[in-house]
């Protein structure tokens, strides 16, 4: 089989779906079939090239035969690249996708009445896919700049959808800053191309080795504020917890585990590929450990699960930008391991706060108490995730950290000692977060909840699993259907395979890191001098 053949895919597919939902959306069962076998094949096509970019190293792709007229001179037209990295981001959030729509078919989301349409849910939710998708194959600054703005279309339609005067809100707010970090990353895009000539990023790459050291690190920042906004990254984060929790459950749980994570990807990309040699490494471990220390104690603040969770996801994020800045190999594979660790868990427990919604009416600690004793087996796919989140042994996020901290230990300088501090603090208030949780909704007695009594009516829009009719009060409380516990189950089972294979993942994680740091392959895949190109 040839791989090339491959690599367009992941974003083919779910853009063909998309269209084929959207013709059928008269007829929910059809329209949830073609959403489920597509990104099933989405998921087997990725795992197939995430052996094959192990196996080969990096895949470039001329869509269109449009490649280099000779060696050395960049490609004409659209670029897609797959190496270990992207093959990583691929797979992890093909299963993503893969369980979260399983879990929002299983919620009941299907067409609404007119005060509610969603309809649109599932096309949209494919389009976002392929948006994904393309952010992690872009080879070049404009389909990245693609990728984000298909996002953030299909990202402003999901957080909205129900149309409430909240989610409105929230929506607009989103889109607002999504849109300041847009016109940010197309200033840095036409900045680069005045500078180089180019927005292939290999050709970028190659070009600004000549390019002053000054306007390298202009142009790098530039890049670095529309990333760090997308990635949530310390003082570019305060939309977040604002916009995330107002979504419906399915929603909030894929935002929190993919969106932030393209942004992340986009960080490293700049970082190793375009801006090797550290000149603003220290900003970065600056911003680190200020999005850690601020998102967890933002979390400690926080009184809804779905809020805290917003907090505790800007704070895992300095885990990640940690491990970038140290410009490392340890630090790098930490990173990448830290991000697949992070998508899992973190869309886990967005997932397991819908079935404590739906079990008890409510994701305020105010209202919450005795689910242990009234459904332990909701309390056991919450404790496993949240265990791991806060970094405890053996789980993944304890090998991700101790990996991180050993990074900047070996780095050895004041900040990254500082930052190995913050990550251990961090960790640790983390734990002391989620134990909060576990505390007050599970441990406790319902009656001793000072507003115990007035969950059974919080107002939450869902979709009601007999008619095709939006209800705004909960009406099923106590109700978790198993086509919602199904795909969590899952996603707690992939974490936690991601510890007991923390080996050959973390050799993965290696492997790609050290791909990430030489820029000969990429280089050499795109440009075609003769042993990269296929």
């Amino acid at each position: 089989m040839n791989p090339s053949a491959l690599v367009p895919l992941p974003v083919l597919i779910p853009t063909i779906a998309a269209a084929a939902t959207l013709i059928a959306g008269r007829r929910p069962r059809l329209q949830r079939g073609i959403t489920v076998v597509s990104l099933a094949a989405v998921l087997a096509v990725c795992c197939a090239l995430v052996y094959f970019a192990d196996r080969d190293g990096t895949i470039a792709v001329q869509v269109g035969g449009w490649g280099p007229t000779e060696p050395g001179m960049g490609p004409l037209g659209i670029t897609l690249v797959l190496d270990r990295l992207s093959a990583l981001m691929l797979v992890v959030s093909a299963a993503v996708l893969l369980a979260v729509v399983f879990y929002a078919i299983g919620q009941g989301i299907r067409d609404g009445d007119g005060r509610q349409p969603v309809s649109i849910f599932l096309p949209t939710y494919l389009v976002l896919s392929a948006g994904v998708c393309t952010a992690f194959l872009a080879g070049d600054l404009f389909n990245l700049f693609v990728g984000f703005e298909v996002l953030l279309a299909a990202s402003f339609v999901l957080l909205t959808i129900g149309a409430s005067a909240e989610r409105v809100r929230a929506g607009i707010a989103y889109v607002m800053v999504s849109m300041v970090s847009s016109l940010i990353f197309l200033i840095g895009i036409a900045l680069i191309y005045a500078a180089t000539g180019t927005l292939n990023l290999a050709e970028i790459a190659v070009r600004l080795d000549d390019v002053p050291a000054g306007t390298r690190s202009a142009l790098f920042a530039v890049l670095l504020v529309a990333f760090g906004i997308k990635a949530a990254v310390f003082p570019l984060s305060s939309w977040l917890p604002d916009s995330y929790p107002t979504a419906p459950a399915p929603v909030t749980a894929v935002f929190a585990g993919l969106l932030t994570k393209v942004g992340v990807y986009a960080i490293i990309r700049a970082h190793s590929l375009l801006f090797p040699g550290g000149a603003l490494d220290d900003v970065l471990l600056i911003a680190a450990f200020l999005t850690m220390v601020v998102g967890v104690l933002g979390a400690m603040a926080q009184s809804d699960i779905k809020r805290l969770l917003s907090f505790t996801l800007v704070s895992h994020i300095g885990y990640m930008v940690f491990g970038i800045a140290l410009s490392s190999e340890l630090g790098m594979s930490g990173a990448v391991y830290y991000v697949a660790h992070h998508i899992i868990v973190q869309t886990t427990l967005f997932l397991v706060v819908g079935l404590i919604e739906r079990q008890a009416g409510a994701s305020t600690l105010q209202r919450l108490g005795g689910l242990a004793a009234a459904s332990p087996l909701l309390a056991l796919i919450f404790f496993v995730p949240a265990l791991n989140l806060g970094g405890i042994p053996p789980f993944s996020g304890f090998i991700g950290k101790v990996a991180l901290l050993e990074a900047g230990a070996q780095d050895g300088s004041v900040l990254a000692w500082l930052l190995v501090g913050g990550g251990v603090v961090t960790s640790l208030l983390t734990l002391y977060v989620m134990a909060r949780v576990w505390t007050k909704a599970f441990w406790r007695e319902r009656a001793d909840a000072p507003e115990g009594e007035m969950s059974a009516a919080s107002p939450s829009a869902l979709v009601d699993d007999t008619e095709d009719v939006v209800f705004t009060e909960r009406d099923d409380v106590g109700r978790m259907p198993v086509g919602m516990l199904i795909p969590t189950g899952a996603l707690l089972a992939v974490g936690i395979a991601l510890t007991v294979f923390a080996g050959p993942m973390f050799g993965y994680s290696e492997r790609a890191a050290v791909e990430v740091l030489d820029r000969g392959q990429y280089l050499t895949a795109v440009l075609g001098d003769g042993s990269g190109a296929r």
